[in-house]
């Protein structure tokens, strides 16, 4: 019989990212957080979408941008009181959905006693704390602690080597870039995220829009968070 094949995804971190990054992360076995690439301003490492009344908003973690060659793994927070200010925007927008009580204690424990300085370490920590509170058990592991050679394709077929795997999950964008070529090669099968056909949830603030943080699933569909992604349906 041959041994399971192991799955791998390998995506940069993001600040409290939406649904469809959490489905990735739940259908692989190993999820490689890839932050030794450039940080890219306006982009979603270190802002997301929540709903409030009055419609969209962004919430943001500061950071300094000293070059345009920064690594995200080198990012560092501008202000040390992001913390506070950024759950307390979470709080007041969400404190009415129906389970805020339920899942709110570990997210105000970290706000509120964050210490770190770095965009990944603040990013990598609350994608595994909404791991825990999702119940998806992957495994999450730095492509900084691996070794990381060649060109952007080659990089990410030596994580895949490196981390024993032959199945290599992408998001859609990335079709735009990848040598699938190379991954054939080297006997890596690359499976493709499909984003469409999610299904609406209990929201707060009609209309409807799929794509905020996974904090407003969670908030507002508590323990039936996982009945609206594909995690749970693969």
């Amino acid at each position: 019989m041959k041994p399971p094949v192991k799955k791998v995804a390998i995506l940069q971190s993001n600040y409290i990212p939406w649904k469809g990054y959490f489905d990735i992360i739940g259908m692989v076995d190993e999820f490689i957080i890839y932050d030794e690439v450039q940080y890219t301003k306006n982009d979603w490492r270190n802002r997301n979408k929540i709903k409030t009344p009055s419609g969209l908003q962004w919430i943001t973690v500061p950071v300094y941008q000293k070059s345009l060659q920064q690594k995200i793994s080198e990012t560092e927070i501008s202000n040390h009181k992001w913390g506070v200010k950024g759950w307390n925007s979470i709080k007041a927008n969400y404190t009415k959905a129906p389970y805020f009580k339920t899942h709110s204690l570990p997210f105000e424990e970290f706000y509120c006693t964050v210490k770190s300085m770095r965009l990944s370490e603040i990013n990598v920590a609350l994608i595994k704390l909404i791991c825990d509170q999702l119940g998806i058990p992957t495994l999450i592991t730095n492509s900084g602690d691996y070794s990381l050679t060649g060109d952007p394709t080659e990089k990410l077929i030596n994580l895949c080597k490196q981390a024993g795997s032959s199945s290599y999950l992408s998001g859609p964008a990335a079709k735009n870039y990848l040598r699938e070529d190379l991954f054939k090669q080297e006997g890596i099968e690359i499976k493709w995220m499909d984003y469409e056909g999610y299904p609406e949830y209990p929201q707060l603030y009609p209309p409807f829009q799929h794509g905020v943080s996974i904090i407003d699933l969670l908030f507002n569909t508590g323990p039936g968070s996982l009945r609206y992604m594909k995690y749970s349906k693969q």
